[in-house]
């Protein structure tokens, strides 16, 4: 494997060649005359060629000196360049942030909130990824995403931003035709819509106030990968589904659905910005952070059925 070049030897030489001086260089880069002249013996070592004639008071360019001291001067200019715009980045809100969002709380609940984000930080643009898919946020590039569950244990940073309550709901034509169970495990006996990415494997968990447990694998006619394409077969008394508050909330408010299994509560999901794992994040993730952080407020969106 070849080797990389010596980029430290080449802009230690460029900037004793800008200052024509070791200790001014050493000055400026904050290194000690003898780290600089190593550096600079150290390349000419790589080379194979003396890059200075030195002499007690005089310090000159040698035909190989002066052929590399234009692209070593270009690299050294580059790599700050670099540097500096890398950490303005770093400290100003600016440049891309991808972001990926389940399809309908991304649809329903971001998007409409964007523009505000957009007009605060003009210097910042998103790129919004809309998939109920669990993306990698690490292997496709992703700066952040919001998911919406209990989270598994996971290298990913995770901040709370709201809880999502999940209510299991029907409409009252279904109900009045089928009956209305009063105890999870009476699922079995009903037709139920079921959603391909629930995070518990297509089984519904429930809990009651005495503590009691109880786990069903409900079936049912219809399967879809999104949420929000339960909602017709639902209203149009289908099938019983269990579904987020973002989803269904208007539906309850309406008394199009009817929230049933009130004494037994799933497990509390909520909302989650998460971010892979390494240094401090950049301004432009920070400030969209804390942008969905102030308006999803922890609680907002609780709805007491």
């Amino acid at each position: 494997m070849a080797k990389l070049p010596d980029f430290e030897g080449l802009a230690i030489f460029a900037k004793v060649v800008e200052l024509r001086s070791f200790a001014a260089a050493a000055s400026e880069l904050a290194l000690s005359k003898a780290t600089v002249s190593k550096a600079v013996s150290r390349l000419e070592q790589r080379l194979g060629a003396r890059l200075f004639n030195r002499t007690s008071r005089r310090l000159a360019l040698t035909d190989a000196g002066q052929k590399l001291a234009e692209r070593a001067a270009r690299l050294l200019v580059d790599g700050e360049a670099a540097e500096n715009e890398a950490l303005a980045q770093s400290v100003a809100p600016r440049g891309l942030v991808r972001l990926a969002v389940p399809m309908t709380f991304g649809v329903k609940a971001v998007a409409p909130i964007l523009p505000d984000f957009l007009e605060q930080y003009p210097d910042v643009a998103i790129d919004l990824h809309l998939s109920d898919a669990m993306v990698d946020l690490i292997g496709e590039g992703f700066d952040a995403g919001l998911r919406i569950a209990s989270l598994p244990d996971s290298s990913l940073i995770a901040r709370r931003l709201c809880a999502m309550p999940r209510y299991t709901v029907a409409s009252p034509a279904y109900l009045k035709r089928h009956g209305r169970p009063t105890h999870p495990m009476h699922l079995a006996q009903h037709k139920c819509l079921g959603y391909t990415y629930l995070s518990t494997q297509g089984v519904w968990h429930y809990t009651n106030s005495a503590g009691e447990q109880a786990s069903v694998r409900p079936a049912g006619s219809l399967r879809v990968n999104n949420g929000e394409a339960l909602v017709p077969a639902l209203l149009a008394g289908l099938g019983i589904a269990d579904l987020p508050d973002f989803i269904v909330g208007d539906a309850i408010a309406s008394g199009e659905v009817e929230v049933i299994l009130k004494d037994w509560k799933q497990t509390e999901g909520a909302v989650h910005l998460v971010t892979p794992p390494g240094g401090p994040r950049p301004a432009r993730v920070e400030v969209l952070a804390d942008f969905l952080a102030k308006h999803f407020s922890i609680g907002k969106g609780r709805r007491k059925s």
